[in-house]
């Protein structure tokens, strides 16, 4: 081990740097993928020393048996040194890179062939290639996401607290409501978050466009998220937010429709080639991770051009998308801010001037601190779940994104797109498919003041009335947020008009600049910009 442990840090920085060459920007630390190579690499090299010293041993005696001049007690000759020697470097070496090469065993029938006997031939495919399929095929990529994420913490935790899913509220103490209650409220919360639709990482997908990627294993995960949060608009759009997964086949129709459009292949609409493609001019490329600002411009950009190319009443999103943004389109950082014109504008737009309102889907990218989110701006995320309108939060940790669909206290529960699995791509009237890997029975959580600061959080209002509804809401959240509101709302974009708690504006004459909803005018975020650790978006 005296001698390996050098040779681990070159195979690890090596593997990393080519990694990155390939221009796949990591879903994990540098720092953790250097530490997990490594560690990765000693087991494997001890597991090989050991299994070729053995086999090293078994060539011996049988070259011994075979020899006329050998016996039980004689010290080996100068070519016998030589080779052995060699031989135990050459085996041991082999070992080390073992993690990295591709090795297929052959051997020719014989009467007098034994186990020992048979000779590794490697293959010339490029082994550092060979070392990130091994990995992101394999369980090592679970290990990677659980060193980012932190410790792993699976299942429901100790709290007896209300669990608020995506608007719904589970009540599962007790003392409220008695134990049967609280098994029932305990069993729908997780019948619920196991019909929750899931996307992960696939593998043996086309081609990506004109790169040779067929696997988004280790930068995806942004990706992914995004695409459970588009699923769950969709499936509460067209479905209810009721709506179970059934136990039983055949399938309801506009669910397998649903999850047709998620397939990896550039004929479903959502697709992760549509959204590489539709998000270039965001920076989204194949083997590179993006952030949640990106990632929501790049679903606008998906809308518009998915819109276009089918009618009205064939539009495989029917919805209008808008991605909340401060002052000037988020140039001057700041809360962002919901302007009411400019929904309607969308939804206006979206209906190709038919109609003044639509469905529509509010994306709202923030940066909510430096290295971790400003403690001032927990109260706020845990309330939006309690929204009737919450789609959950794009983010995790630094570099590792998750779903968060769910709040529980200070836990948050997730999905988690860091499972590598076989593509499937379903037929939309395949009602018998098999649909288990779009859903996890497996309930993780995490603390809410442990993700990253930048994140998104999306919401679905169904009509006018259910926007006017979020409004209200979003309004009396950020009164209530001590000066540090997530967002704000506000009538115009340019001067702030004030929206009272009825759902009723003020005379249109009276507008001023600092009236913006909860009470947090220009003035104010300029008093206030050293105290929030607000970024431009």
């Amino acid at each position: 081990m005296v001698i390996a442990c050098p040779l681990f840090f070159q195979l690890a920085s090596k593997s990393d740097r080519t990694w990155h060459n390939a221009g796949s920007i990591s879903c994990f630390s540098r720092s953790v993928a250097f530490r997990l190579a490594r560690e990765l690499s000693c087991r494997a090299v001890m597991k090989g020393f050991h299994e070729r010293n053995g086999s090293l041993k078994c060539s011996s005696k049988t070259s011994i048996d075979s020899s006329p001049t050998s016996g039980t007690g004689s010290a080996p000759g100068p070519s016998d040194s030589k080779f052995s020697k060699t031989s135990l470097w050459s085996n041991f070496f082999a070992s080390a890179f073992s993690v990295f090469d591709t090795i297929s065993e052959s051997s020719t029938p014989s009467s007098s062939t034994s186990a020992c006997e048979k000779k590794p031939s490697f293959s010339k495919t490029n082994g550092w290639t060979s070392a990130v399929k091994r990995v992101v095929s394999g369980g090592s990529m679970r290990r990677i996401q659980e060193r980012v994420m932190g410790p792993s913490k699976i299942g429901m935790s100790s709290s007896t607290s209300d669990i608020w899913l995506l608007g719904l509220c589970y009540k599962i103490s007790q003392e409220s409501s008695g134990d049967v209650d609280a098994t029932k409220g305990l069993t729908a919360f997780k019948h619920d978050f196991s019909s929750r639709i899931l996307m992960t990482y696939r593998k043996g997908f086309d081609a990506i466009g004109d790169t040779k990627i067929t696997t988004d294993a280790s930068w995806g995960c942004m990706l992914r998220s995004s695409q459970m949060l588009v699923a769950q608009a969709l499936l509460f759009h067209r479905l209810g937010r009721s709506w179970r997964k059934p136990s039983q086949k055949p399938f309801d129709q506009t669910y397998i429709e649903i999850l047709h459009q998620f397939g990896d292949s550039e004929a479903s609409a959502f697709s992760i080639h549509n959204l590489v493609e539709s998000g270039k001019t965001y920076g989204l490329a194949a083997g590179s991770w993006v952030g949640p600002y990106a990632m929501c411009r790049s679903w606008e950009s998906l809308a518009r051009s998915k819109r276009e190319e089918n009618d009205l009443d064939r539009q495989v999103l029917p919805m209008a998308v808008y991605v909340v943004s401060g002052d000037e389109d988020g140039e001057r950082g700041g809360a962002p801010v919901v302007c009411i014109e400019d929904a309607s504008r969308h939804c206006f737009e979206f209906s190709r001037h038919q109609a003044d309102w639509t469905p529509i889907l509010l994306l709202v990218p923030l940066v909510l601190g430096l290295d971790k989110v400003n403690p001032r701006y927990i109260p706020s995320l845990q309330a939006t779940f309690t929204f009737p309108q919450c789609l959950g939060i794009l983010g995790g940790k630094p570099g590792a994104s998750t779903y968060i669909v769910g709040v529980q206290e200070e836990n948050v529960f997730y999905l988690d797109p860091h499972d590598v699995q076989p593509v499937v791509n379903l037929s939309s009237d395949n009602l018998e498919a098999d649909t288990s890997s779009y859903h996890c029975d497996t309930i993780r959580h995490i603390p809410l003041d442990s993700i990253d600061p930048s994140l998104a959080i999306g919401f679905l209002c169904r009509d006018k009335d259910d926007f006017d509804d979020f409004c209200f809401r979003a309004s009396k959240l950020a009164e209530e947020s001590n000066g540090a509101p997530l967002f704000t709302v506000a009538q115009t974009q340019g001067g702030f008009k004030r929206i009272h708690h009825g759902n009723t504006m003020v005379d249109a004459g009276e507008v001023r600049a600092d009236d913006s909803v909860g009470g947090v005018g220009t003035g104010d975020m300029d008093e206030n910009s050293n105290e929030d650790d607000w970024q431009i978006l």
